[in-house]
Parts: structure tokens; sequence; C-alpha cells
């Protein structure tokens, strides 16, 4: 058997573990609309996949030259939290792409803590990951800048060449390059529209996959001497 080159799997939470991209975009511009900023669910998922809500909305108002109202993260979390809970489900296979790994495993997301768990539990991921979460919170700059990244690996205790990312986002493709890790794009999520593969190759991304059934396959594939 290969050894395998990984000692460490870095999952992004959004449009990998979870499929909540649409759910998010659709919230953040029914949202925005009520606030007088017309910003759709599809610029949303252009512009902004991968990249923190804080970033996100800083780029917003800076366009808009209004400020956003203050309770506006708090309206965010309401609604995610409602529509989490209806109609949130896991990525197709993922239960059974961690349970194949023999590496550990972490999540490191754009996302809040608190809705990364709160993801996370709805669809009954957490409890197998949950002490081992990271958010671009903990970091100075989020997606496309390593930082987050590379404070997953070192809290793991891990170095960057002996991670493997598996990322939705051309932000977080870059930002797992920029790390030093190997990134897997993955394609599968309902938010993924025809083109959303190509766009990983081209931010970088080794491999790139449509179903979490092919990743011990592809995990497999960048541990074989001949595609080092």
């Amino acid at each position: 058997m290969t050894a395998s080159r990984f000692d460490l799997v870095i999952f992004d939470c959004d449009g990998v573990l979870i499929d909540s991209e649409p759910i998010a975009n659709r919230v953040h511009a029914q949202t925005l609309a009520g606030c007088g900023c017309a910003v759709g669910e599809e610029e949303l998922q252009d512009r902004f996949c991968g990249i923190s809500d804080a970033e996100m909305l800083a780029t917003i108002e800076r366009e808009w030259g209004r400020a956003l109202p203050d309770d506006y993260a708090r309206r965010i979390a309401t609604a995610l939290a409602r529509h989490y809970r209806c109609s949130l489900k896991p990525i197709a296979g993922i239960a059974e792409a961690l349970a194949g790994l023999s590496q550990p495993v972490c999540v490191a997301s754009s996302g809040p803590p608190e809705r990364i768990r709160l993801g996370l539990e709805t669809v009954g991921l957490y409890d197998g990951v949950h002490s081992h979460l990271f958010s671009a919170s903990m970091v100075r700059r989020g997606k496309p800048a390593p930082d987050l990244f590379l404070y997953a690996a070192a809290r793991m205790g891990v170095a960057p060449e002996r991670c493997l990312v598996i990322e939705d986002s051309p932000a977080g493709i870059e930002a797992a390059r920029a790390a030093g890790m190997t990134a897997i794009g993955f394609c599968g999520g309902s938010h993924c529209r025809p083109g959303h593969a190509e766009w990983l190759k081209a931010g970088g991304a080794a491999l790139v996959i449509a179903d979490m059934g092919e990743l011990a396959t592809a995990v497999a594939e960048l541990s074989d001497p001949g595609n080092r």
C-alpha cells in the first residue's frame, strides 16, 4: 500500500460538508433587499463564495456608500437558523467520505463559529469534528489569505506541506496554495453551476471531484509518487 503524503485533511464547511451556500445567498439577498440594497443571489455567489461575511459586507457597504443596520448580523443569524432547521442537508456521501479517511480531519471555514456549529449539528456531523473547528474569526485575514489554513495546521500539529484541503471556492483554493498545501476542488454542491470545476482548476486545484464518493480515490492519486 502506498503511504499517504498527507497527515491532515482540512475541510471547508459551506458547500463541502453542508449544502448551505444557496440558503446563505438567499437569506443575504433577501435581507439586503429589505435594507434597500439590491444584491442578487447569483452575484453573491459569484463574487463572495468562500469569503467571510465580514469581508463581504464591508465590500457591499463600501460600494453602496451606506452602512448596513446595526442588527444586520442578528437578522441573518435568525433567518439562517430557521432555514437550516427546515431545509439544510449534508453534502451527499460526506459521512461515508469522512469515515473512509485514515488521516485526522479538521474544519476551517470562513463562517462564524456559532454558524459552523449550527450547520454541522443540524446535519449530524458535529460530534465527529467538534474539537477541531477553526473559523476565520480566529485569524487576522480570511480567505484567500492563507492565515486560517496555517492556523488550523499549527493547532493540529501538522506541517503545511503535509496538509490536504477540500474546498469549493477559488478563494479557498488560493488560500490553500498560499499556505503551501495541496487542494482538491469540490464541485458537487447544489450551488455549483456549469463551469465550476474549470473555475477551481484555474485557481490551482490539484484535482476536482464532483462526488464525495471520489474523495478516497483522489487522495490516493495525489499520494502516488508519480503525481508529486
